[in-house]
């Protein structure tokens, strides 16, 4: 099952399985995908696909954590985790990534050691 590290702000919203939006997603905590998002998300805190969850978009936050199936760009501010039964189609940009055994990845990744820009979101660090 996918994993929530570094749980950021007081909330989370989540897309329960058997639910599909269609269009952009914003939010200031953290965000929980196991149904299907046909658009963009992007996250204050962080975001997790679980194993089920399906997103055909931009996904963009702290850290996001994919256990299920992703077409489109990720941009994570510190991290990037592939767990072994997700498949991600698209480029990835992150500080930190870690591609479990088994994942499969069909992109190109650029990582950095500064933050990672993020195009709507400024990250926030808590001292």
């Amino acid at each position: 099952m996918a994993r929530n590290d570094n749980i950021q702000g007081d909330g989370v919203t989540i897309i329960s399985k058997g639910v599909t939006v269609e269009g952009k997603i914003s939010s200031d905590c953290n965000v929980r995908i196991d149904g299907i998002v046909n658009g963009d998300i992007f996250a204050k805190g962080n975001i997790t696909v679980g194993n089920g969850g399906i997103v055909n978009g931009e996904l963009q936050a702290s850290v996001i954590s994919v256990g299920g199936k992703i077409v489109g760009t990720l941009k994570a501010n510190e991290k990037l985790i592939m767990e072994s039964k997700s498949s991600v189609k698209g480029d990835v940009s992150t500080k930190i990534l870690i591609v479990e055994a088994g994942a499969k990845f069909d992109g190109s990744s650029s990582m950095s050691g500064s933050e990672v820009q993020l195009n709507t979101i400024k990250s926030e660090r808590i001292a």
